[in-house]
């Protein structure tokens, strides 16, 4: 059998690396952080145990990229969905909604993210953050900024702020109050955004694995 082409490889490792973040995200999101581990995640993934090691020092970075990688394709999702639009408002309107929908229908998930960005080892640098940086970021510019450098961390510390803030156990802020809150600051009108029938709709659809190119799955064991 003739050696795989070095295309074959990297694409394989690609697919290997998308199934280890969605089964991350499942995972943590049906159990929790401390009840899953790497084994569990390599497991579900259908990849070799010492394989996550290849792509990710340890648990804590693989969750926060599969995290980053799940706000980064949702985010995607509601700013491209139908009618398209260019209109700077109304992608930051859905932004918003999509970030904020996170926090709603994947609390457990969400909340485990929250509290992985204060650990000692800090933020993730890592292909799905930037992406999601990219898009923030144009976003904020599409709405007019001067000043996109400083303008995307705010937006980025608002929002962060706002998830944290629907998920702080015992005394969670209301979604909504929220949601009014930030469109106020950045005085966008209510009917802008997801319309909440939308909103309900998505909520109620649970596979994943749309965010996740993997194609056919193919078993990397070996690799």
């Amino acid at each position: 059998m003739s050696p795989r082409s070095a295309s074959v490889n990297e694409e394989l490792r690609r697919r290997s690396r998308e199934r280890l973040l969605q089964a991350a995200v499942e995972l943590v999101g049906e159990r929790g952080f401390e009840a899953t581990t790497l084994g569990d995640i390599a497991d579900r993934a259908g990849s070799a145990r010492g394989l996550v090691s290849y792509y990710f020092p340890g648990k804590r970075q693989l969750v926060q990229s599969a995290v980053h990688r799940l706000m980064h394709r949702t985010l995607e999702e509601a700013l491209e969905r139908e009618p398209r639009t260019e209109d700077g408002r109304e992608r930051l309107a859905r932004a918003i909604d999509a970030i904020l929908g996170l926090a709603r229908e994947r609390p457990v998930l969400m909340r485990q993210h929250m509290a992985g960005l204060l650990h000692a080892e800090g933020f993730v640098q890592c292909p799905e953050q930037r992406r999601l940086s990219e898009l923030l970021g144009d976003t904020v510019a599409r709405c007019g900024s001067d000043d996109v450098a400083a303008d995307y961390p705010m937006l980025r510390a608002l929002l962060m702020g706002s998830v944290y803030a629907a998920l702080v156990p015992g005394v969670p802020m209301p979604v909504p109050v929220l949601r009014a809150e930030l469109f106020q600051r950045y005085g966008l009108d209510g009917e802008l955004g997801t319309p909440d029938s939308d909103r309900a709709e998505e909520s109620g659809r649970g596979d994943l694995s749309r965010f996740f190119a993997t194609d056919e799955r193919t078993d990397e064991r070996g690799v």
